[in-house]
């Protein structure tokens, strides 16, 4: 089969299309003909050298995938060869094939063709399993989403508001802010121009619940705009690594701070949210309450020109790999 490799570390270019042994599946995976993957920040990074995969995961990039179960491991019950499915990946999606922990696979939601399924693997187990199995979030409650036009804010947006509650969001463009908005966005605030904390104070008094990609540079001003008892949930560190944090108006609040990553967790929390994705996230995919948000579809082979989409911050939504043209 043909997989994306990193020749070295470094920029878009050493990636390159292939031959590589084909993957085979242990006991309790699945073998997947792969329809799509997606390009994450993760793998921004992981070709840079930065983000190795967990030991014993493919070395591949990709971490989620869309396709048809070609072959079953031993042990595995509930699937078949032949159905259409997308997954949670620790790596291998930029794959012609890619081998699957059985308690990380998807059906295709509702009326969702198969090659967009591929957007929603990580962006749904990572929004549900931190804003809402996590944090808690309630009908009534303010969500703040940074990055708002990305793969997870977009995804977040919708689920914020399927919840019932009132979604604000940063990004960096009139445009882009136009788009949060198009997808129920209520408040929306251009980082570039306007400081969150205080237009967040002056329409709402705060956010009960804050997803942040940015990590350190946001730390503080996070903690200042939430409400009391409110939730902020790290799972970026694009802002840096190190912040300072003001433990009394963290008190005072009697706010909390949780830092997540999914790709690191042992394969029985992973089974777990995905098993409350397909349960209850599930339902509203179906329903057309959320959808995937698809900015740009890319041939697996040009997977380069994916990541310089990517990086250049212009695309909405996902950008999408295409295992066959």
């Amino acid at each position: 089969m043909y997989a994306i490799t990193i020749r070295e570390p470094g920029d878009p270019d050493v990636l390159e299309w292939a031959e590589v042994a084909d993957p085979r599946p242990g006991p309790g995976e699945v073998l997947l003909e792969v329809a799509a993957s997606a390009v994450n920040r993760a793998d921004l990074l992981q070709r840079q050298g930065h983000y190795p995969p967990p030991p014993g995961a493919s070395e591949t990039l990709g971490l989620e995938c869309s396709g048809t179960i070609a072959e079953l491991g031993e042990g595995v019950e509930g699937w078949n060869v032949g159905d259409e499915v997308c997954a949670l990946l620790a790596g291998g999606g930029y794959a012609e094939k890619a081998v699957v922990p059985a308690g990380q696979l998807l059906p295709v939601p509702g009326e969702i063709d198969l090659l967009t399924a591929a957007a929603l693997p990580e962006v749904a187990c990572t929004v549900w399993a931190n804003v809402v199995m996590h944090a808690k979030l309630t009908e009534g409650e303010v969500l703040l989403v940074h990055g708002g036009a990305g793969g997870i804010g977009t995804h977040a947006i919708q689920v914020g508001k399927a919840l019932g509650a009132t979604v604000a969001v940063t990004a960096g463009s009139p445009d882009r802010l136009e788009s949060c908005r198009q997808l129920g966005a209520d408040i929306t605030i251009n980082y570039k121009q306007d400081d969150f904390v205080e237009v967040l104070r002056a329409e709402t008094g705060g956010a009960d619940v804050i997803l942040d990609n940015m990590g350190a540079s946001y730390l503080g001003r996070n903690v200042d705009a939430l409400r009391q008892d409110g939730r902020l949930v790290i799972i970026g560190m694009q802002g840096g690594v190190k912040g300072e944090l003001n433990v009394g108006t963290l008190l005072g609040k009697r706010a909390s701070v949780f830092a997540a990553g999914l790709r690191f967790r042992p394969l029985d929390q992973k089974a777990e949210i995905v098993a409350d994705v397909r349960e209850r996230l599930w339902p509203l995919v179906a329903e057309g309450l959320v959808k995937p948000i698809v900015g740009q579809v890319v041939p697996m082979a040009e997977a380069p020109a994916a990541h310089r989409v990517l990086e250049e911050g212009s695309v909405f939504g996902k950008v999408l790999l295409a295992a066959k043209s």
